[in-house]
């Protein structure tokens, strides 16, 4: 067995906006939709998130609502501080400010419409030394 692509699929309370928020905020692309399922892309034809109500008619198990916790979606840019200034100018809520991190990350979180946190990302140079003691 060959494995193609793999990606969330996250069951939400409020699916119109959160699929708007991360067309807006971070351009993904609509790659597939119907009235229960949002399929979402970062510029190719893979997904790269899914979103989906819970009356969808396909009834894995889990149908729950995500319920905000416990769960983080990481959305990687080339220029944190540039997101930050955009999403924070487009309304959305910012939970964690933009913030430089030791372990090698620039970055920021907002929450979609549904209670999903998004930790946007951007990749710099560690603090010198950090990583020696978790080796």
């Amino acid at each position: 067995m060959a494995t193609t692509d793999t990606y969330p699929l996250v069951t939400v309370s409020r699916l119109t906006e959160s699929r708007d928020f991360f067309v807006r905020h971070f351009g993904m692309a609509v790659l597939f939709e119907a009235t229960w399922v949002a399929m979402l892309s970062v510029g190719d034809d893979a997904i790269a998130l899914g979103l989906m109500t819970n009356d969808h008619p396909s009834t894995p198990p889990g149908p729950e609502t995500f319920n905000g916790q416990g769960m983080i979606v990481t959305v990687q840019v080339d220029d944190a501080t540039q997101a930050y200034e955009r999403v924070k100018e487009q309304g959305a809520p910012i939970t964690h400010r933009l913030t430089d991190e030791a372990w090698g990350q620039r970055r920021f979180m907002t929450r979609d419409p549904s209670g999903i946190s998004v930790d946007v990302v951007e990749q710099i140079e560690p603090a010198p030394g950090f990583w020696e003691r978790y080796r």
